[in-house]
């Protein structure tokens, strides 16, 4: 398989994720708007809930395949979420998906150490999405946020061995 990195959104690649797309059953999974990429580019720039809002490129070798941002409030230890993530239509179920998802807690591990668990929600019928989620470690907390149930992933507090 590819080499998965995560590359954040810069003025390098920017209008590339814009091009970005799932199939049209999935959109409304992700978000209200299309391109999806603008809407999480919107939000780094307005930080609703008082987040920090951070977009990242995913990568398969030196091909762009999909999207995914953090919102954190970086001083917490469990305030990390992830928001629009996808891998293009063109490349769902060549595995990339579960390997972007431990990139994404890799990078977030290492840009936050304090980190302690990183969450998300995904949509009740989005029944492919939550068997990545859980297989690569989330698990459903029984909370519910907008309608959709919430998922947590615990990570080592490395922030006691600083």
């Amino acid at each position: 398989m590819a080499q998965i990195s995560l590359r954040d959104v810069s003025h390098d690649n920017w209008r590339a994720t814009l091009g970005l797309t799932v199939h049209p059953e999935q959109q409304r999974f992700i978000a209200d708007y299309v391109p999806i990429a603008a809407i999480a580019l919107a939000k780094a720039y307005i930080r609703p809930g008082g987040l920090l809002w951070l977009p990242f490129a995913i990568y398969a070798d030196q091909q762009l395949v999909g999207f995914i941002e953090l919102a954190c409030e970086p001083d917490s230890r469990q305030r990390y979420w992830v928001y629009h993530f996808f891998i293009d239509q063109a490349y769902q179920g060549k595995g990339y998906g579960k390997a972007a998802l431990d990139a994404f807690a890799q990078t977030v591990q290492a840009r936050y150490p304090r980190c302690q668990q990183i969450n998300l929600t995904v949509h009740p019928e989005n029944t492919s999405a939550q068997h990545v989620y859980t297989s690569v470690g989330f698990r459903p907390t029984g909370a519910e946020q907008d309608g959709e149930p919430v998922y947590t992933l615990q990570l080592v507090d490395r922030s006691k061995s600083d």
